[in-house]
């Protein structure tokens, strides 16, 4: 489930670029559009009980939301300020964070495969973004600073309410963003109306991919450690990478495709490992069970 979000969310740099709008036009109706489309599948799975199921995530509920707004303010002005490699290759470091914070505060403890995991998929990143990555700004990096360390900080949250779903929380972060886009855009004249092409693309984009997308990672820290969260959301730039090179024709380098086969490596053999010691632990556990049983232990 936590894999399938950052692959519907992929095409997130190629639609961008499609729209082709300022940012501060984009981010008005990204936050819009995508503060609806939560609240619609909010409302679908929870019905009459769609207050509740706000209610429920409480105040913890609206640290999530407004460190999900600043993951997003991060990663968008990180890029308006440095190269767009050195945000990805920032980024990259949220798994890092999120296993360093869940140590801290909630004294989660990784096993060893997990830290192996992250540090190659750390290097597989750094490879993908090479060709675009150099010294930037300082502001733009602390921009994406920002945006992986709010990112890992939303996954460690979330994981210190066990069993509540926060995934509808991010609904007011897209009324955040939108209304922070809204307010810096008045002094250049204010938010202009996309034309049917870019509408169509933002509707596609923030209506429904988007939250989607997010709605599944989001609910990721009900099931894994922040920092296995972080990891599996590293296949958006694997993948990110791939759509916009089969739409737009923008090949990546040799050594990206190096990069995105040791990340999707490195996850892939993770999860197989996870998977085999997972049906040991549980037939270990189904044998342990039927010793137990009253017949098993009069024979």
């Amino acid at each position: 489930m936590t894999a399938a979000g950052p692959l519907i969310i992929s095409p997130d740099a190629l639609l961008i670029k499609l729209i082709g709008m300022p940012d501060s036009q984009v981010l008005f109706w990204r936050g819009l559009l995508v503060a609806l489309g939560f609240l619609a599948i909010v409302l679908l799975r929870n019905g009459r009980h769609t207050v509740e199921a706000f209610r429920r995530c409480g105040g913890t509920g609206m640290g999530v939301a407004l460190l999900f707004t600043c993951s997003i303010l991060g990663f968008v002005l990180g890029n308006q300020y440095t190269k767009g490699g050195n945000v990805l290759m920032i980024l990259a470091g949220a798994p890092l964070i999120a296993a360093l914070l869940s140590r801290v505060f909630l004294h989660e403890r990784l096993p060893p495969l997990t830290w192996i995991a992250i540090a190659l998929c750390l290097i597989g990143t750094s490879l993908i973004v090479f060709d675009d990555a150099g010294p930037g700004s300082w502001v733009g990096n602390g921009f994406a600073l920002l945006a992986a360390v709010s990112l890992a900080g939303n996954f460690t949250l979330c994981r210190t309410r066990p069993g509540v779903d926060m995934s509808p929380m991010p609904a007011f972060s897209g009324l955040i963003v939108a209304t922070l886009a809204l307010l810096f855009s008045l002094p250049s004249g204010g938010i202009a109306l996309p034309d049917a092409s870019q509408a169509g693309w933002l509707v596609l984009l923030c209506l429904v991919l988007l939250p989607l997308g997010f709605t599944l990672i989001q609910r990721g820290p009900l099931y894994l450690p922040a920092a296995e969260v972080g990891l599996l959301l590293l296949l958006e730039t694997v993948t990110g990478t791939l759509w916009v090179w089969w739409v737009l024709g923008e090949r990546p380098s040799t050594l990206a495709f190096v990069g995105g086969a040791l990340v999707l490596g490195t996850l892939l053999a993770k999860g197989l490992i996870d998977l085999h010691f997972e049906r040991s632990r549980r037939g270990a556990a189904r044998r342990d069970a039927a010793q137990d049983e009253p017949g098993a232990r009069n024979c």
